[in-house]
């Protein structure tokens, strides 16, 4: 097979709007996520601060926003995303259905990782008068950390394959790239490449989020 059909220079740009919206949308991911998964754990029946309307909203929210197919929630989210950064289109376009497509998905990982924390590192920390803010940043965080990181490599996977996705309404990237002339011009070889780099790009982050839960495991 022949690779006539490839420029380069249009892929390395498409692989660097990639990793712009993967990079801009994981951060946004965690910094929302983290502190919703906390509060779903906390707010939950016997845990710490226990409010179960509250957790009912939060619970219902997140399963409402997880439940949405994200091609939809792409579109759903058009007038929501031009009011927010002014265009719907390319990387900034996409940032903001990335964020509230993730987020709900990684707020349940890390209320799952502090789930399997053992009950009697809380119970001690109670013990010692340890307020609820000192026991979870002194004891349920640090103890549920391999857990979380391995929900960030998750998150962050799953973010690969929306980003591929938001090429179909004009976000750039490999996806874009993709549909464009993969599918719609039926040029193989561009299909190719991109699944290829796509691919790539999913191992390093499953290989490095590994050998981060690993390290973090062992302390």
């Amino acid at each position: 097979m022949s690779f006539d059909n490839i420029d380069w220079t249009d892929i390395g740009q498409a692989t660097l709007d990639t990793l712009a919206m993967l990079g801009g949308s994981l951060l946004l991911t965690v910094l929302l996520g983290l502190p919703l998964g906390v509060i779903l754990f906390l707010t939950a029946p016997g845990k710490l601060l226990e409010n179960r309307p509250v957790n009912a909203v939060l619970s219902l929210a997140v399963n409402i926003l997880r439940s949405v197919p994200f091609i939809i929630l792409l579109i759903v989210m058009i007038p929501v995303t031009v009011a927010l950064v002014g265009t719907s289109l390319g990387v900034v376009g996409a940032i903001p259905p990335l964020v509230v497509g993730a987020a709900p998905f990684f707020a349940r990982l890390v209320e799952t990782a502090l789930r399997e924390v053992d009950r009697g590192v809380i119970e001690a920390s109670q013990a010692m008068g340890a307020t609820p803010r000192q026991i979870v940043t002194g004891a349920l965080l640090p103890e549920a950390l391999p857990g979380i990181i391995a929900g960030i490599t998750v998150t962050a996977i799953a973010l690969v394959s929306y980003t591929a996705m938001a090429g179909a309404v004009g976000a750039g990237g490999l996806g874009d790239l993709a549909i464009r002339f993969g599918y719609q011009r039926f040029q193989t070889d561009v299909m190719i490449v991109t699944v290829v780099l796509l691919l790539a790009l999913v191992q390093v982050l499953q290989m490095v989020g590994d050998r981060l839960v690993i390290h973090f495991s062992r302390r």
